[in-house]
């Protein structure tokens, strides 16, 4: 019988290997594989009930998180909450600085870095506060469109640079370093970059990894600028301002984009659909898009309006939904499903 059973297996070995070769069978196949799954659930709102006092209708636009504080743009009005427990801080209504004041209109948008607020209007100025006081610095433009800017529509600052959207198709640069407490508001950017496409629409921007990351809806794609190339050809790009690099989406509008430890925190719309979508930061600044979380809802219920600009804190992420008038607050969950092959 050990005869014949050993004559038996020279035959059926050849066989065996190449019905793996066919089937790709291998020790992985028998092991468990585990799927790690995300998905977000409600956690909590911010409204105009959150704010003492207000009898207006919040307008939430842009959003940014520093020091555990959430800024949000609301109207004509700079919103400052505690990020962990959601309990509002502090209404900046004016620009203060001295005997200068000015009334803050018509806001888009906001970005923390370096001690620094920097907030944008369509009433074509960057104002700039002190972090730690929320006293004026300075402002960049006198509020004339023909002048510094043609509005702001957006602005992001980090590692000394400051971008700013305007309107139509133009991002200015400035560096940090130019705006002082004596320093002009007729500034000159050090370099321009052009956006393709664009228009009057609030614009969400983010730095990371050497690349200013702008989600250019109207260009359907995100636009990537490498901060090591605009400093290389910021003279020459005043005169021809520099062009992004993009894959090109076909029905994807790309509205907001913020990065985060581990995420690139998106928000898309495709079609009438809104879709928070989180992509691993490694693979997106690589421009390879495959979402580890794409949710239009929250566990089939109460969906996602126009989120014009997204941010994380831990396992919460913030959503600046304009269409339902609200700060929407989802946690991020992680599950891990371990799947047996037998």
């Amino acid at each position: 019988m050990e005869l014949k059973y050993t004559s038996h297996m020279k035959h059926i070995l050849p066989l065996i290997l190449a019905l793996c070769l066919f089937t790709n069978c291998s020790k992985d196949d028998v092991a468990s594989k585990d799927y790690t799954y995300y998905y977000p659930t409600d956690e909590a709102v911010i409204t105009n009930e959150n704010i003492p006092g207000s009898t207006e209708a919040f307008d939430p636009k842009g959003i940014a998180i520093a020091n555990e504080k959430l800024y949000v743009i609301n109207g004509n009005v700079l919103e400052i909450f505690n990020a962990l427990t959601l309990q509002h801080i502090k209404t900046i209504k004016e620009y203060k600085k001295g005997t200068t004041t000015i009334a803050l209109t018509s806001l888009t948008s906001v970005s923390v870095d370096n001690g620094r607020i920097y907030v944008g209007s369509t009433e074509s100025r960057l104002f700039v506060f002190d972090e730690a006081t929320t006293a004026g610095i300075s402002t960049v433009g006198n509020g004339q469109w023909w002048q510094t800017f043609v509005h702001v529509f957006g602005v992001v600052a980090k590692d000394g640079l400051i971008f700013v959207k305007e309107k139509e198709k133009s991002i200015k640069v400035f560096e940090a370093s130019q705006i002082t407490e004596t320093s002009d508001w007729n500034l000159q950017p050090i370099a321009k970059l052009n956006t393709l496409n664009g228009y009057t629409e609030v614009y969400s921007m983010d730095v990371s990894d050497g690349n200013l990351v702008v989600a250019g809806r109207d260009a359907k794609s995100y636009l990537y600028y490498s901060i090591a190339n605009i400093k290389a050809n910021a003279t020459a790009s005043l005169t021809t301002p520099i062009e992004p690099q993009k894959v090109q989406f076909v029905d994807i509008k790309p509205i907001a984009v913020f990065f985060s430890k581990d995420w690139a925190v998106t928000s898309e719309n495709v079609g009438s659909a809104s879709y928070l979508k989180l992509y691993p930061k490694a693979d997106f600044v690589k421009m390879n898009y495959k979402a580890a979380l794409s949710a239009s809802d929250i566990l089939g219920k109460n969906a996602f309006g126009t989120i014009v600009a997204t941010a994380q804190l831990d396992d919460r992420i913030f959503l600046s939904d304009n269409t339902n008038k609200k700060i929407r607050v989802i946690k991020l969950n992680k599950s891990v499903i371990a799947e047996q092959n037998n």
